[in-house]
């Protein structure tokens, strides 16, 4: 933003706190204006003339900057979550920010985040957490703020020089066309195969982030959404990067149980792979083991995929995160993104966002990334049904059953390439119609129970049989999700009841109405809360906006289909 000889008008959002945080903002204020940014703030005003919500609008319109100061009592009430009558200014400032943020699909250079304490940290509103935020508590961040409002980037970008010209590296020729072709067919992954497909956009964006400066990615998702295969795809884009030297290419599943999964064990383990000698008594020595892997690291370029780490965390009732189980995880990660340099890369793939990395990450946001994946789009399953030798033409019988069937799951990749596989092979020898006359009166109810949904019926509680159709999908796609369900009622029972409880919407809803669900199990408002969070966490619940600007949650199809039959039991003993 350029704002040329004029002064940068800026407005300041905030709560009152308390009388001496007023007096910390008007201190901000006037400090800012007697360095030449035009600021305002309520406390400039008396009773204005529009009145007090429409003023507030007035100003966030006249501001090239809107200055968000972040506390505890400011998120709630952003939020929406203050008890009625308190703080409606900061509610109604929060509304017109998230709505001019969602209609800029939040892409903005208008919101700066700002805190005046350390704590404070965790309580900026999710719709401006994206944006560099500046700790005001030391000279050194307000200078930083003050370069923002004022253009004056510590680091100017230079002029454009011309091009220098250099020899090309010189390859030689493959047996293929493709190179990761030629390395999909001579290296086994546990997921990745020639029936990938999609997903194109974001491998480009992904490799991007890790060539740049992202060290630590983590891809999470429900069971069976292919986040595995989206890894090693990955890895095949970044060959180049660790220049094809696949020996420095790594992985670990946490869901081999028949090796220890604690840090020093892994760390042993990565070190002698890797021809490091370690003796008995470095054996002993946790942290040792840890200051050499991190060093090890940051020396040498490695991709190294960690798979299943929800297998090495636990939950908390109370508390509802996802923690490690070995402490010295935490410590390892926490190592791993302070380093000042470092030419490895780290991708983990999860069920559950572990909140430890999410809190150190928050200190390091180049460093690491979050990647939510969802299921394939239209095209892409097509793509997959004619990858596994089915006829999708546009003049083929099969096609329209096909896309309903994609469109019941979700697009789920798993789901989508078993029920591929049964049509393809025996009985049905890529009959599709033959399957769906066997099959398809489970995709329709579906179908019925979201069209009823649509006119207002949003409660049912449905039989869908998705995730258990066939023996096949029972095998795959049931028992991973039922290991969800299982980890989930062992470690958060009060999430796992709001879970199944919920099953009954069809639909979209808000977020009350799932709430309200706890309330019959005399869950307080902060306990109803922490289920919630717990299944967002866990990725069990979906959340959009409707063209009300509401937020709505809804769950998986597939997710719902396991739902509904956990309510049945829910009384069972």
């Amino acid at each position: 933003m350029n704002f040329g000889s004029d002064a940068p008008k800026v407005f300041i959002s905030y709560s009152h706190d308390s009388q001496e945080h007023k007096k910390r903002i008007l201190t901000l204020a006037n400090r800012l204006r007697a360095e030449g940014v035009d600021c305002n703030i309520d406390q400039y005003e008396e009773s204005p003339a529009e009145g007090w919500p429409r003023w507030m609008m007035n100003q966030l319109e006249w501001a090239d900057l809107v200055v968000v100061v972040c506390t505890e009592q400011y998120d709630r009430r952003f939020r929406g979550r203050e008890e009625p009558g308190i703080g409606r200014g900061v509610t109604w400032e929060g509304a017109i920010i998230s709505q001019e943020l969602y209609d800029s699909h939040v892409k903005s250079t208008k919101f700066v985040p700002v805190v005046f304490s350390s704590k404070d940290g965790n309580f900026i509103p999710i719709m401006v957490r994206g944006f560099s935020r500046y700790d005001l508590y030391t000279e050194e961040g307000y200078q930083a703020f003050y370069r923002r409002l004022t253009n004056q980037p510590l680091n100017p970008k230079p002029p454009l020089g011309e091009k220098v010209e250099l020899a090309p590296r010189v390859l030689p020729p493959l047996p293929v066309r493709d190179r990761k072709q030629t390395f999909s067919r001579t290296r086994s992954f546990f997921a990745y195969d020639e029936a990938w497909v999609g997903r194109e956009r974001l491998i480009k964006e992904l490799s991007d982030r890790v060539q740049a400066s992202c060290r630590l990615l983590i891809v999470v998702g429900i069971a069976g959404i292919g986040k595995t295969a989206l890894a090693e795809r990955l890895a095949v884009e970044l060959q180049d990067w660790f220049d094809g030297d696949w020996s420095r290419f790594h992985q670990e599943n946490f869901d081999n149980d028949e090796q220890a999964a604690d840090f020093s064990s892994v760390a042993v383990r990565w070190l002698e792979k890797w021809g490091e000698l370690i003796t008995p008594d470095d054996r002993k020595d946790t942290q040792q083991l840890l200051n050499r892997l991190v060093k090890y690291l940051s020396e040498n370029c490695y991709l190294v995929q960690m798979d299943s780490l929800e297998k090495i965390l636990q939950g908390n009732e109370e508390e509802g995160w996802s923690d490690f189980k070995d402490e010295w995880w935490v410590k390892f990660f926490n190592a791993f993104l302070k380093i000042e340099s470092c030419l490895s890369c780290i991708i983990l793939t999860s069920q559950d966002l572990p909140k430890q990395i999410e809190e150190a990450g928050t200190r390091c946001r180049n460093f690491w990334h979050s990647q939510l994946l969802s299921g394939l789009d239209v095209s892409e399953r097509l793509d997959l049904f004619t990858k596994t030798g089915l006829d999708v033409s546009q003049a083929a019988i099969g096609r329209q059953y096909l896309e309903r069937i994609g469109a019941a799951y979700e697009g789920h990749p798993l789901a989508l390439r078993i029920v591929a596989g049964e049509i393809k092979n025996k009985p049905f020898d890529s009959n599709v119609l033959a399957y769906w006359n066997k099959y398809g009166n489970e995709v329709v109810e579906v179908e019925n129970a979201l069209a009823e949904a649509q006119e207002g019926k949003i409660f049912g509680e449905d039989n869908w049989k998705l995730d258990r159709l066939t023996r096949t999908l029972r095998r795959n796609v049931r028992s991973r999700l039922e290991k969800a369900f299982i980890r989930l009622k062992k470690e958060a029972k009060y999430a796992y009841i709001l879970l199944c409880e919920a099953s009954v919407y069809r639909c979209p809803v808000s977020e009350d109405f799932w709430l309200s669900h706890l309330e019959y199990w005399d869950r307080n408002e902060d306990e109803q809360i922490v289920a919630l969070d717990t299944l967002r966490d866990r990725y069990l619940v979906e959340e959009l906006t409707d063209n009300t600007n509401q937020c709505l949650l809804r769950q998986h199809n597939l997710v719902r289909s396991v739902s509904l039959d956990h309510l049945k039991r829910l009384d069972e003993p």
